[in-house]
């Protein structure tokens, strides 16, 4: 190494610690207190419900009608906690963990497939780990690990995002591979999920606006064709769900009892529900009360009102989020918060439009209020990576 390169290296060696130094300060700044209570709020509610729709089964089941509900409230804790940690941290040290976490996400998705080693629930194999005593969704590690590291590699190409060969093709193929894994599952709701997320932080990135309309119209072309494919008996996966999804009474004891059960729910709560607790289709007559289904447990008591305004406070925070994303210091963290802020936004809307019959069953659950631990402690861990990237969020100069 010759001395001008010597030099030049010290110099670059210089500048990155200044910006690291910089990066550290910047993090001890105020996270968003809107952003912060919002989760808070929606965490709070969605273990109130919890318990509300849980304990006539958690008493059958178990003999103790807390059951679930002291599980998810050592999760919500967990997570907090997590969340408040998290928020701490320069979210700039995520870097170096973007293609770690990616390739951890895929390797447990292919783990989970392997005969004997996943654990297989109503036909779906989606789960590991020790079933009755811990199981977590390798899915919900890999949603992480699309956002982290789009948001990594994006943020460094700029208008290389307008190639095909840089900005198209890469993301599409690790799309395309997580996909695949995950329809061998299968887990179509997982899939939506993570698919969605991606291309929106690669629109977002700045690739082509007519490959956007493109997208989009051969995504609704291609649901359509499905659709018709199944209607017509050509492709029989996922055909009771489309027909019990036109209508659910054609077989109301059979594929059509959980949509049946939900519809009665939401109709039985009316304007103003029959009262917190005091939900009669919880009592073992609608399936998955605590879990997917919840929402319909929340319109039955708390009525159409409830139903909009907990629809309210989700709207709230995942416009806070998206505003964080348009404020933050770089363009990594824009992508950050956009990939989080977007992954909640899908799964909310698919989980209300599924319990409501607005679309096809897919197995999805309601952030903050479906019962499952892990998920809602990397729920709010992802809510204080947010967090994290509004603490370096500029404070406006005065005058």
């Amino acid at each position: 190494m010759t001395r001008a390169e010597h030099q030049a290296l010290k110099e670059r060696q210089k500048r990155a610690r200044e910006t690291e130094q910089k990066n550290l300060e910047a993090a001890k700044g105020r996270m968003d207190i809107p952003f912060l209570l919002l989760t808070l709020l929606l965490t709070a509610i969605g273990l109130v419900m919890v318990f509300s729709a849980s304990f006539p089964s958690a008493y059958y089941e178990s003999g103790d009608p807390a059951y679930y509900f002291k599980r998810q409230a050592i999760f919500a804790a967990l997570g907090i906690v997590a969340m408040f940690v998290v928020s701490k941290f320069a979210y700039q040290r995520w870097r170096g963990a973007a293609k770690l976490l990616l390739g951890f996400s895929v390797f447990l998705l292919i783990l989970v497939i392997i005969p004997h080693v996943g654990i297989t629930v109503n036909n779906a194999t989606r789960w590991l780990g020790k079933r009755g005593v811990f199981t977590f969704q390798p899915s919900e590690i890999a949603k992480l690990g699309v956002i982290v590291y789009f948001a990594d590699s994006i943020s460094k190409k700029k208008d290389k995002m307008l190639t095909w060969r840089q900005g198209i093709w890469p993301y599409m193929a690790i799309l395309g591979i997580i996909a695949v894994l995950m329809m061998l599952e299968p887990h179509l709701s997982g899939t939506i999920l993570i698919v969605g997320t991606g291309v929106v932080m690669m629109i977002v990135g700045g690739i082509r606006a007519w490959l956007v309309g493109l997208g989009v119209g051969g995504g609704a072309a291609a649901v359509f064709a499905y659709v018709k494919l199944v209607e017509a008996g050509i492709i029989t996966y996922g055909s009771s769900r489309i027909a019990m999804w036109h209508n659910p009474w054609i077989d109301e004891l059979g594929d059509g009892y959980q949509m049946v059960q939900s519809l009665i729910a939401i109709g039985s709560g009316g304007l103003l529900g029959v009262g917190l607790g005091k939900s009669r289709q919880k009592f073992l007559y609608l399936p998955e009360e605590h879990n997917d289904c919840i929402f319909a447990i929340v319109c039955e008591e708390l009525g159409l009102i409830g139903a909009c305004v907990i629809m309210l406070i989700f709207a709230l925070l995942i416009i806070r989020g998206f505003w964080i994303a348009l404020h933050a210091r770089d363009r990594f963290g824009s992508l950050l918060a956009v990939g989080v802020v977007t992954h909640i936004a899908l799964q909310t809307f698919l989980n209300i439009a599924v319990v409501s019959g607005l679309v096809p069953a897919t197995g999805i659950s309601l952030p903050f209020f479906s019962y499952g631990g892990t998920a809602l402690a990397l729920q709010l861990f992802e809510m204080g990576i947010v967090l994290s990237v509004s603490r370096q969020i500029p404070a406006p100069k005065d005058g």
